[in-house]
């Protein structure tokens, strides 16, 4: 036990516990410690030894070479490590490798702070075999093996040695575990009798880092004597993996003006070699800048973080004076800490400069002129502005607000998202005989706000000046549409009503001549001078061209101007309901069969096209019956429905009853109809209702009629 160290270790060299295990051991080849835990100093001091480190090639250490993974330190030919310089930072760890013309071998330094030595300590003795100690007695010394990756040939080539106590003759080594007989199979083997571990290819340890064998000692006949034990093989990692930036594409931006040291982006690349070694200790420049103007360094990068700011003024950083606004910066992320030996990766980072709202819109002209026909809308004048700002952006995009001069809400004015322009346009036909001119004041403004140092000007306010030219405009009728309500069938040449039209252009002294313009149904005509509208036929509310009561019907106004101007009114007429359409009969045939059970022979409808109070209820009745037997009759259902019962069965034949429908109307109208009844012989569900008998009920009446004229002929 080193009592003296602030941080004590048990240090056992291979040589020690083989003498714990086993008696009269060889000399094995190699470092005799292979791992080693230091406390991080404040500071690694020039020359200083930190540790030594024992080598014995078993040959007399002639011509013996040590090289260091941290180029920052060195190992003297006795074993001492020291650095070339005072080093404050010398990373997680440290790889030492000697070689001589007899052997080559590998020792790991590890450096921790005091908070981490206790743990560390633990983490020591954690692993079996972390140094070569047995947790407990065993025959088989196998001490972990350090190989580095990506070793030249030949191949096979020995990397360790796994020794045997025990002397039994004819006992032979085995080696099992991944990278043995198990995929990938083949990478290592053991020389049965030496106990010499080899490998047989180059290692990656990026595939793989670690590989966990067993060792075991058997005998003649393959049965296993002693073991397994764990023999661990660990890969050494070298420089040969490139950092790279795997989250591209780089943009970044940063807004114009933005104070020296803003923050634009973060570039990262990673690097697959060993994160504990300067392998993969990354650091960050630039190697180019596009374009090279206003300065050739606009942007730094923090080396170790990644980290691009901006380095020049913000008065420097004005978008609207660049060539360019945008900047192309070329990365490189250096392993090795930077080291010149190092592996380069490079990237792209674009960066923005973004627009901020440092230039206000301003007008191209302070007073804009327009023309407009009266009674015209649409877009009258388009208003220009001009903005140093990115037109890509709401410090750009314009809008316009009328601030005067648009009492009656005339005009509206929108912006061309294409060109910025106002587009001034008449949503409120103009009057010339109201106004023949109009003067609007207009602002612009931004969507995006001004920065606070910067305000908007006279030049973001306009004058338009519009003239409205007079037109020569049709007549209007008072009102339209116009309402009336008349009876239908009221006589031919009855007025219906007078139209008054009068001409809006009031500075022209002009007449106005009337005409009918639409007439579906033929019924009206107009005097054309006084508007007189008079009817030329019977008003039919039933007709077709009538709908929910209302004839429409269109006539014109016409004034006496060069070209004459033109006005259209419309004319709804209200047809009140006369009792002039009489009741009608559903349905007028019904069949029955001559030996039916059930009598009732049909229900009857009947409907008017008239309406209420001149249709239903309706009134159904039966004309006299001939002969000395009643054959039928007839029941109300309800106002609108009847039904025809036989009072017998009825031979087959066919018979005409008739049937008068009344309806409500103030006089009654009605309406005599005859139903024809099939009488049908009925057969296994089929109906034959062919006449072989004669009309009984019509001959019946005919020969009634003929003996009536008789008797009348001779009184």
């Amino acid at each position: 036990v080193d009592v003296k160290s602030p941080f004590p270790f048990f240090f056992f060299s291979p040589q020690v516990l083989l003498l714990a295990c086993a008696e009269d051991l060889e000399c094995v080849p190699g470092f005799q410690q292979k791992a080693f835990y230091i406390e991080r100093p404040f500071e690694f001091t020039e020359d200083q030894p930190v540790l030594n480190l024992e080598f014995d090639d078993c040959k007399g250490n002639n011509k013996l070479n040590f090289e260091v993974s941290n180029p920052d330190f060195k190992v003297e030919r006795d074993g001492s490590l020291v650095a070339l310089k005072n080093i404050s930072e010398a990373g997680r760890a440290l790889f030492v490798h000697a070689r001589s013309e007899h052997a080559e071998d590998m020792a790991e330094i590890l450096i921790v702070g005091a908070n981490e030595k206790h743990g560390a300590l633990k983490e020591f003795f954690k692993i079996e075999g972390n140094l070569g100690i047995p947790r407990q007695k065993r025959a088989i010394l196998a001490t972990p093996i350090l190989i580095p990756e990506n070793q030249r040939p030949p191949f096979p080539r020995s990397v360790g040695k796994v020794i045997s106590s025990e002397g039994t003759e004819g006992a032979k080594f085995r080696l099992s575990g991944k990278g043995v007989d198990q995929d990938p199979k083949g990478i290592f083997r053991i020389n049965e009798i030496s106990g010499d571990v080899s490998v047989t290819r180059a290692l990656d340890r990026e595939a793989i880092a670690n590989y966990e064998l067993e060792v075991e000692v058997t005998d003649i006949s393959g049965k296993t004597i002693d073991g397994p034990v764990r023999l661990d093989i660990s890969v050494i990692d070298q420089n040969d993996n490139r950092p790279m930036f795997k989250e591209g594409p780089y943009v970044g931006h940063v807004m114009e003006g933005s104070p020296t040291g803003t923050t634009v982006m973060r570039m990262t690349a990673f690097d697959a070699d060993d994160s504990s070694t300067d392998n993969a200790l990354l650091r960050y420049n630039i190697l180019k800048q596009t374009p090279t103007k206003p300065s050739p360094n606009m942007f730094y990068i923090d080396p170790e973080k990644g980290d691009i700011v901006t380095v020049v003024s913000p008065v420097l950083l004005d978008r609207e004076t660049m060539e360019t606004p945008k900047y192309e910066l070329v990365i490189e992320a250096k392993d090795m800490g930077g080291l010149d030996v190092g592996l380069t990766g490079t990237a792209t980072a674009t960066i923005l400069i973004d627009d901020k709202n440092d230039h206000p819109p301003e007008f191209t002209k302070k007073e804009f002129q327009a023309t407009v026909k009266e009674g015209v809308t649409g877009v009258i004048v388009n208003l220009t502005v001009g903005d140093r700002d990115d037109p890509a952006t709401g410090a750009w995009k314009a809008v316009y607000t009328i601030i005067n001069g648009n009492p009656g809400q005339s005009f509206e004015i929108h912006t061309n998202p294409q060109t910025n322009e106002g587009m001034l346009s008449v949503v409120k036909p103009l009057d010339y005989e109201i106004s023949a001119f109009h003067t609007l004041l207009i602002k612009v403004e931004n969507e995006d706000p001004l920065i606070p140092d910067i305000a908007y000007g006279p030049s973001s306010t306009a004058t338009v000046q519009i003239t409205v030219e007079d037109v020569n405009e049709g007549p209007v009728f008072h009102p339209n549409p116009m309402t009336v309500t008349k009876q239908e069938n009221i006589p031919i040449g009855s007025v219906v009503l007078t139209v008054n039209a009068t001409d809006p252009d009031t500075l022209q002294h002009q007449t106005i001549r009337y005409s009918v313009y639409k007439d579906p149904a033929g019924w009206l005509e107009i005097n054309p001078t006084n508007g007189t509208i008079g009817t030329t036929a019977i008003l039919d509310r039933e007709s077709p061209h009538v709908q929910n009561n209302i004839y429409t019907a269109l006539f014109l106004a016409i004034d006496s101007g060069n070209p004459p101007a033109t006005g259209t009114g419309t004319l709804h007429i209200t047809l009140e309901d006369v009792n002039d359409n009489v009741p009608s009969l559903y349905p007028t045939l019904a069949k029955v069969c001559d030996d039916a059970k059930d009598l009732r022979v049909v229900v009857l409808g009947a409907s008017d096209k008239d309406l209420h109070p001149n249709t239903d209820p309706f009134k159904f009745e039966l004309s006299k019956q001939s002969g000395p037997e009643k054959l039928w009759r007839i029941t109300k259902l309800n106002n609108t429905h009847a039904q025809v019962i036989l009072l017998q069965n009825l031979k087959k034949a066919n018979y005409n009853i008739p049937i008068s429908v009344t309806d409500s109307g103030k006089p009654p109208l009605t309406n005599n109809t005859e139903l024809k009844l099939q009488v049908c012989s009925c057969k296994k569900s089929k109906m034959d209702c062919s006449a072989t008998d004669a009309l009984h009920i019509s001959m019946t009446l005919i020969l009634l009629s003929l003996f009536s004229l008789f008797c009348k002929s001779f009184p």
